[in-house]
């Protein structure tokens, strides 16, 4: 069952990605031009979002356990490190550059678009990478 729920769950996340055109990397590099020909329509998916995802969480948050699964599974970790703030650059950075954020990376393969799917394959490359390194900042 928590299969088919996940999945379920990805197909309407990827229904929602194509409908507000986050896979479209113009759009988003749109969005993230605040400085030249900005265009605040990814603002309205992200307020869009929250609000639907917002009081959903605090309502569930509060049960015992989920629907379909033993138990909540989520970090705890509250430390800010240097591996979470060396990540979280090179996140943006590979996001502002390649106009995609992984989730909406990867629901664009379906368009057989080359630069998504380099896009993907380079961002999977990169976990391979840092797994064999075993890089720690």
């Amino acid at each position: 069952m928590n299969k088919l729920i996940s999945l379920i769950s990805g197909i309407i996340f990827g229904i929602g990605l194509v409908i507000s055109q986050m896979i479209n990397p113009e759009k988003v590099l749109g969005f993230l031009d605040l400085f030249g020909n900005w265009d605040p329509s990814l603002a309205f998916v992200m307020i869009g979002a929250l609000i639907v995802s917002s009081p959903m969480f605090h309502l569930i948050k509060k049960k015992e356990k989920p629907l379909f699964v033993d138990s909540f599974n989520y970090s705890k970790n509250k430390e800010i490190n240097n591996n979470l703030i060396i990540g979280s650059v090179l996140f943006g950075a590979g996001w502002g550059l390649g106009g995609l954020c992984p989730g909406p990376a990867i629901a664009s393969i379906a368009l057989l678009n080359i630069s998504s799917i380099s896009f993907v394959i380079s961002m999977f490359f990169g976990f391979y990478l840092v797994k064999i390194l075993k890089l720690n900042f």
